[in-house]
């Protein structure tokens, strides 16, 4: 398990790392840019850990850590097998502590950028939510190591909700048309929303922390694709990837909506697709 948890931490990273930087270099094809090399993330990131940090409040450094090391837990949780609903409390309490972050600083656009994160947590919870008792009604458990032992993937019974889900982790993501608290792409504005007072170290563990949140978001989506065959667990990867390349090409083809807009379609979604496909499975499903 010591080996299990350590593997978690080096490699998660890696992987969000590298995802970055195949949105980067996507996102630059797309709008006819030669773009950054694929590792371009770590460079930043590394560069940021060599900076001098400062901070106009000294708080915020500590919710920026505790973010990051709730978002590491979130995906060790992920990893072991642990309880799904664990994983999701643990990935509400990073984003909790990021808007706390937000509002420790005293920079009006921090506070609005704090503001609207808070607003696309309340766009796409309860979506997770609903995903997580959809996956309890076809798996029999919260654990998220058991859906290897069922005979077929769980989006067969779960179709809407993925489909509402996949609409979420835009939001979650903050991918255009929904990067409202700030933007990972230097596209939408100049002022950075919620970071726009993060610099040196506290901006680089945000990075991490995103990393580790791509990695979290993804794997929700590998949920759907795993099932008893040997295979099923390439299969889910690769439809990660297809999820996650759908996602950059959302992100460059759309300008910012305003957050009423993001409320009102995601609750809609919410209602929709996620109780429709919890009346199906109570009906239809033993």
């Amino acid at each position: 398990m010591i080996v299990k948890i350590l593997g978690i931490i080096i490699f998660a990273p890696i992987i969000g790392g590298l995802l970055s930087g195949i949105d980067r270099i996507i996102s630059a094809k797309m709008q006819n840019r030669k773009g950054p090399p694929l590792l371009q993330p770590f460079y930043d990131v590394l560069k940021l850990l060599q900076k001098v940090s400062t901070t106009v409040n000294t708080i915020t450094r500590y919710f920026i850590t505790l973010s990051m090391c709730f978002s590491i837990l979130t995906v060790i949780l992920f990893g072991i097998g642990a309880d799904l609903l664990i994983c999701i409390f643990a990935f509400t309490l990073a984003c909790i502590l990021f808007v706390l972050a937000g509002y420790s600083s005293y920079s009006p656009y921090s506070f609005v950028g704090a503001e609207r994160e808070l607003i696309q947590i309340m766009c796409y919870e309860p979506m997770i939510l609903i995903m997580a008792f959809g996956y309890y009604q076809v798996v029999g458990s919260f654990k998220t190591a058991d859906a290897f032992a069922l005979s077929s993937p769980p989006i067969l019974k779960l179709p809407f909700i993925f489909l509402g889900l996949l609409y979420v982790l835009t939001i979650k993501l903050r991918k255009s048309p929904f990067d409202l608290s700030m933007s990972h792409h230097g596209h939408q504005e100049i002022v950075k929303g919620i970071t726009t007072e993060l610099t040196g170290i506290c901006l680089a563990m945000l990075e991490v922390s995103h990393w580790f949140e791509t990695v979290f978001a993804l794997g929700l989506v590998y949920l759907f694709f795993i099932w008893i065959a040997p295979a099923s667990w390439a299969i889910g990867i690769a439809l990660c990837l297809v999820v996650y390349f759908l996602e950059i090409v959302i992100d460059n083809a759309f300008a910012r909506v305003k957050w009423r807009l993001a409320l009102q379609t995601s609750w809609a979604v919410i209602f929709i697709a996620g109780g429709v496909n919890l009346l199906l499975l109570s009906l239809f499903v033993k």
